[in-house]
């Protein structure tokens, strides 16, 4: 129920060639295969073209994005990272055989096929010069059509180029961290806003910025990895915080450190340590946990920690 097209083209006939991108794709596909823990994810097929015997045409992308959005599964995830191409009506994709760039595969083309899906996830990842054209209205770039559960992420603008480090796109080594568990939430999700917020956060303000597009009612997980809190850990925080506003009074039994520790509080402020290390509380007029807990101080939840709390009452985790 969860398909993934992922390419990769560093040879081209006649523009000049690349020299990551396979790597680049290669990177994703092992990424999106399976989840942290080995569990099946993504049925990925891999495109890619490293040289005049191993290349992909304009039809074989283009056909092979057809049949990606042809079915109904849960989610289909388009990845592609090779050279872009953009003109006053509208950007394209370039495939081996691609010579002006206008005879590359069309943005329009692969977000007609995207929208008009019965796949209820559509994301398209794109690591390529002017990416950010994509679901652009040539006429009026202000205005972008995602049908219901489209989610777009590009290395760049439509203005501006995709760069390379050491051999692999700056925008895909980000992504395959991200990927790799450095944008998971708390119940260890790695969903396409996680990502973009982790690859714009890592770029600076000079630097090619990522673009993100995305019309959902809620974001689907493109990989799970191991949460930074159990789960059972993480459902306490509605059992020692019951109340919006509510703050948790500490003292120094808490502290296994303190002279007469209590077992059973220190395994609470166990709990509550790993909650204040994932910025899920703080404590109150204390520099430090330790310190809360040996001045007979409180902790209470931030925003984050709320947002928790919330969905724990609520039953949704």
């Amino acid at each position: 129920m969860r398909k993934a097209l992922v390419v990769g083209i560093d040879y081209y006939n006649s523009i000049s060639s690349l020299h990551g991108c396979v790597n680049d794709a290669h990177s994703v596909k092992a990424m999106l295969e399976r989840n942290a823990d080995g569990s099946v994810n993504f049925g990925v097929k891999l495109l890619t073209a490293t040289g005049p015997n191993d290349t992909v045409s304009r039809q074989e992308l283009r056909e092979s994005v057809k049949d990606l959005f042809a079915g109904d599964e849960e989610i289909a995830l388009f990845y592609f990272a090779g050279h872009g191409y953009i003109e006053a009506v509208g950007g394209y994709l370039c495939a081996t055989d691609t010579r002006t760039g206008h005879d590359g595969l069309s943005l329009s083309d692969v977000m007609g096929f995207a929208n008009a899906s019965k796949v209820r996830n559509k994301v398209v990842i794109l690591d390529s010069c002017h990416g950010g054209g994509v679901a652009q209205d040539a006429g009026n770039p202000a205005m972008s059509e995602l049908s219901d559960g489209m989610t777009i992420l590009t290395a760049s603008t439509a203005e501006q180029y995709a760069t390379e480090e050491n051999g692999s796109g700056v925008f895909t080594s980000l992504l395959v961290d991200a990927l790799g568990g450095a944008a998971s939430n708390l119940v260890g999700a790695v969903t396409p806003g996680g990502v973009y917020a982790h690859v714009d956060q890592s770029l600076g303000p000079w630097a090619q910025r990522p673009v993100f597009k995305t019309n959902v009612k809620t974001f689907v997980s493109l990989r799970s990895v191991q949460p930074p809190l159990g789960l059972g850990e993480l459902r306490r925080i509605a059992e020692f915080f019951p109340k919006p506003g509510f703050e948790f009074q500490l003292s120094p039994e808490y502290e296994p450190e303190s002279m007469n520790p209590d077992p059973d509080k220190t395994v609470v402020f166990a709990v509550l340590q790993k909650y204040n290390r994932v910025n899920l509380l703080v404590p109150v007029g204390a520099p430090h946990m330790y310190h809360a807990a040996m001045e007979s101080k409180a902790v209470r939840l931030t925003a984050l920690g709320e947002h928790y709390r919330r969905l724990v009452e609520k039953g949704l985790i």
